[in-house]
């Protein structure tokens, strides 16, 4: 097993390309301005991500312009989830952020645009997502917050291993209103690499 080491984590990271089946994690690019088109009209995803709600192209070039500095400081790999077979037609996106690092825990998002939604993209891209987290950066704890409605993230997380540790209450503010959300986990020291 690999050691933890929080200095790694040093800003600026570098966000890898991931295959993880039919499925690529790359970084963000300029062209992914459609992808952020498709999700900022989503009823949901601008809801519980930060993803502008409505699209123009200033708002859309300004969240990729985020992911780049998330990554420059320090606070996270942003990824977009695409296929395989068409690495640039981005379908989603999956994050691990760091701010809670120090303590030995990650937080991981994603989201998928609902044209691609139930063919496994998430549940490919968050097995991937794991398999780095685990196997090239041996961070103790990843973590899922998913809102309880969410049935499809919840069976994309059970089936990435993850196991559900709690409700939390009045947890998250969605459009201005507080939310329980669930808990779910996956450790470090439970985790056999694939092969």
């Amino acid at each position: 097993m690999r050691r933890f080491d929080p200095a790694a984590f040093a800003p600026p990271l570098r966000v890898p390309l991931l295959t993880a089946g039919p499925v690529v994690l790359r970084p963000f690019e300029a062209d992914d301005l459609s992808l952020v088109r498709l999700a900022a009209v989503d009823p949901v995803i601008p809801s519980i991500t930060s993803v502008p709600r409505g699209y123009d192209g200033d708002e859309g070039r300004a969240f990729i312009e985020r992911q780049y500095r998330r990554s420059a400081e320090g606070d996270g790999f942003s990824f977009v989830i695409a296929p395989a077979s068409d690495p640039g037609h981005g379908v989603g996106s999956i994050g691990l952020w760091l701010e809670e690092i120090e303590s030995g825990r990650a937080t991981i998002g994603y989201w998928i645009v609902k044209d691609a939604r139930g063919r496994g993209f998430a549940g490919h891209a968050l097995r991937g997502l794991v398999a780095f987290a685990f196997g090239e950066l041996a961070i103790p704890r990843l973590q899922l917050f998913i809102e309880p409605w969410n049935i499809a993230s919840v069976k994309t997380a059970i089936s990435a291993g993850f196991l559900r540790e709690a409700l939390l209450r009045d947890f998250e503010r969605i459009d201005g209103e507080q939310h329980d959300a669930e808990c779910y986990a996956r450790l470090y020291a439970d985790w056999a690499p694939p092969g």
